[in-house]
């Protein structure tokens, strides 16, 4: 399919605007999925999140200079998707991660993440990267810790006196 310039134009200036505001960022090669393979993957990317395009590979070079994911320009080679993440930064690691144990065809090609490339093995670990909400209870959890067992010490001795007293109680109702 042949695009004009203003098509391209419009292509590279909507990758590189994601780009810019995206926290991380996959590329896959799609070589083998059907249609409605790669309709099931961008349904399930619209839902978490994930903006996922298929585009030229030198159309997305031009769109990802200037941005964090310069560093992917050289792993452009072959028919690839792109998935960046705009909410969570595990999100397109994810989705792709989800999507490869049900379609093996779907191959992991190159990561970002924070301007630097990753390993393709490292997928594991961009996957596993809280999201929003699960940071913010685990943080909530680690500052509410502190509080909650000094709480627990200033109450220990009162609650110490009192089964002292009960035991001492119970053991006269038991004699007498």
């Amino acid at each position: 399919m042949t695009l004009r310039l203003e098509d391209k134009q419009a292509i590279v200036a909507e990758v590189g605007e994601v780009a810019k505001n995206a926290l991380s960022a996959v590329t896959a090669e799609y070589r083998g999925l059907s249609v409605g393979e790669l309709s099931q993957l961008r349904v399930q990317a619209r839902n978490s999140g994930v903006y996922l395009r298929v585009v030229r590979n030198t159309l997305a070079r031009r769109a990802l200079e200037g941005t964090d994911f310069a560093c992917l320009q050289d792993t452009l080679v072959g028919p690839l998707l792109l998935a960046f993440s705009q909410q969570e930064p595990g999100a397109a690691a994810r989705l792709i991660k989800a999507f490869t144990k049900q379609n093996q065809k779907l191959l992991v090609k190159a990561l970002a993440f924070d301007g630097q490339l990753l390993p393709v093995n490292d997928i594991d670990k961009l996957a596993s990267l809280p999201t929003r909400d699960e940071a913010i209870a685990t943080l909530m959890a680690v500052m509410k810790a502190p509080i909650t067992k000094l709480v627990r010490t200033l109450a220990e001795p009162h609650a110490k006196f009192v089964r002292t007293v009960a035991a001492v109680r119970d053991q006269r109702q038991a004699a007498g």
